[in-house]
């Protein structure tokens, strides 16, 4: 890391022997590069779209499974699946589902007549395509997550709000969200910093296009740094985004903390 910081501060080119100081100049630059702020940009909205929703369906998904009945345990284990799939094979397949021609997808929206859609070459839904990738591979382990948070509330606290004339909906408010609140805040931080440094599905499905539409920080990192050969530009954009990283993060375990203790 200590190398990486150096090498922010150097015009560094992968292919040249040779690197010469740039002292603050590549964070400068970063900050009036157009193409850095839109990958910035399309990482700000994909991590505003997948947080909520990843952990509610997460939360709503355990809820569902948390109850004892026959069969539950397969229930669990397909919604964990997704889970144990690569992200570079989750990412072929719906690559392969969203194709416009031939994909999945588009074969049953024209069977029950409704228009196709083109997830990989129209911007203006091509970042739709890989939140439903990345939701559908996620949500299972924090299920998971929420689910072992669910189990170790005590059955007493809800039977003493039914007792008080709580009913399902005002116990879920009162007894469970706020018992769930460290659980909670260690998703919502896991989900941000997942969704802030997200790479394999772009490369995969889409190549950051079309138009650069889906090209996300972490994306523009690599090519800046693999494809551009210029390493120092590239250190500087990762530690730009390490930054924001942390402090987003410090300001959400703020506040999420809590003294409710059970």
């Amino acid at each position: 890391m200590t190398r990486a910081l150096l090498i922010s501060f150097q015009n560094y080119n992968l292919i040249s022997a040779h690197s010469t100081p740039a002292g603050l100049d590549n964070y400068r630059d970063l900050l009036s590069d157009s193409t850095f702020l839109a990958s910035l940009g399309h990482s700000f909205y994909f991590a505003a779209v997948v947080i909520p929703l990843q952990t509610v369906i997460a939360l709503g998904l355990a809820l569902l499974v948390r109850k004892s009945f026959r069969g539950v345990g397969i229930f669990r284990t397909i919604y964990f699946l997704p889970v144990v799939v690569s992200f570079a094979i989750a990412s072929t397949i719906f690559k392969l589902i969203y194709n416009k021609d031939y994909g999945m997808l588009n074969i049953i929206l024209k069977g029950i007549g409704l228009p196709t859609l083109d997830f990989l070459s129209n911007p203006d839904i091509s970042m739709i395509g890989i939140i439903i990738l990345c939701i559908w591979k996620a949500m299972g382990f924090f299920m998971i997550v929420f689910l072992a948070g669910l189990n170790n509330i005590p059955d007493s606290l809800y039977e003493a709000a039914h007792m008080d004339g709580a009913g399902p909906f005002q116990q879920f408010v009162t007894v469970t969200l706020p018992l769930l609140k460290r659980t909670m805040g260690f998703v919502v931080v896991i989900t941000t910093m997942d969704a802030l440094k997200i790479f394999v599905p772009v490369y995969i499905t889409t190549s950051g296009g079309p138009a650069q539409s889906t090209s996300t920080v972490v994306h523009y990192i690599y090519e800046t740094a693999f494809k551009q050969m210029n390493m120092g530009y590239a250190s500087a954009a990762a530690f730009i985004l390490f930054a924001i990283v942390l402090v987003i993060s410090v300001i959400q375990l703020r506040v999420f903390r809590t003294d409710v203790e059970y």
